[in-house]
C-alpha cells in the first residue's frame, strides 16, 4: 500500500508541474498574458492598412468592404463609415471581423526553449472589433484612435482576449497618389491593455 501511495503522489506532482503554465497556473501565466497580445500585434497593422484602403476608396459615407487573407491562414474583413466633406480632419469608424486568423508562429518573450507558438484569432458573429480613427491635417498629418472588443483564441493559447487599446501616430501622402493618405509605418504607438485568462498585459509598442 505504501508503494502505491508513493507512486500516486509522484504522478500527481508531475501533473501539477505540467499544468503550471495553464490558465490559473503560477509559472508561465505572466509570459502567456504577454504572448496572447504578441500574437495579435501584427493584426493591428493589417487592420489599419485595410482601413486606409477603404478610406481612400470611399465614394460615400460607407467604405467598400476590404477583405484579405491572413499571412498564415484565415481571413480579415474591414468595413464601416468615414466622414465626408472637404475638411482635412476626418474620422473612420471601422468594424473588423476575423475568421480563424493566423499570422504565423510567434516566440514567447519569456521562452527559453525557442519553441514557436501558434495562436489563431477570431471574432464572434455579430461582434466585430471596433476601430475608431481620427485623421488630422491629412494626408501629411497625425493619427489617433482606439481599438476595442474581444477576440477568441484557439491553438496554443485559448479563450477570450479583451482589447482596450489607444493609437497615436502619423500619416503620409500615398506614394502613388498624393491625394490619398497612408499610415506612416513605424510611427504608430499602441498603448492600453490586453486581458485574457492568463492575466492582464500592459501594451506599449510601436508598429
Amino acid at each position: 500500500m505504501t508503494g502505491t501511495l508513493k507512486k500516486t503522489r509522484v504522478a500527481l506532482a508531475a501533473v501539477t508541474f505540467l499544468c503550471a503554465g495553464c490558465p490559473g497556473g503560477d509559472v508561465n501565466t505572466e509570459a502567456d498574458a504577454e504572448l496572447a497580445y504578441v500574437g495579435f500585434d501584427p493584426i493591428l497593422s493589417h487592420i489599419m492598412d485595410l482601413g486606409f484602403a477603404g478610406f481612400n476608396a470611399a465614394g460615400s459615407a460607407n467604405i467598400p468592404t476590404q477583405e484579405d487573407d491572413a499571412p498564415g491562414d484565415g481571413t480579415i474583413a474591414v468595413d464601416g463609415q468615414v466622414d465626408q466633406g472637404n475638411s482635412d480632419n476626418k474620422g473612420m469608424r471601422l468594424d473588423v471581423a476575423l475568421d480563424d486568423y493566423f499570422d504565423g508562429p510567434v516566440d514567447s518573450p519569456a521562452n527559453d526553449d525557442e519553441t514557436a507558438y501558434e495562436i489563431v484569432y477570431s471574432t464572434a458573429d455579430g461582434a466585430p472589433l471596433d476601430c475608431d480613427l481620427q485623421l488630422k491635417n491629412f494626408p501629411d498629418g497625425t493619427l489617433e484612435g482606439t481599438v476595442s472588443g474581444t477576440v477568441v483564441m484557439t491553438g496554443d493559447l485559448t479563450g477570450d482576449l479583451v482589447l482596450d487599446l489607444a493609437i497615436d501616430g502619423e500619416t503620409d501622402p500615398d506614394a502613388d497618389d498624393a491625394e490619398k493618405v497612408t499610415r506612416a509605418a513605424g510611427t504608430t504607438q499602441v498603448t492600453g491593455t490586453a486581458t485574457s485568462d492568463y492575466g492582464e498585459y500592459a501594451v506599449d509598442v510601436e508598429i
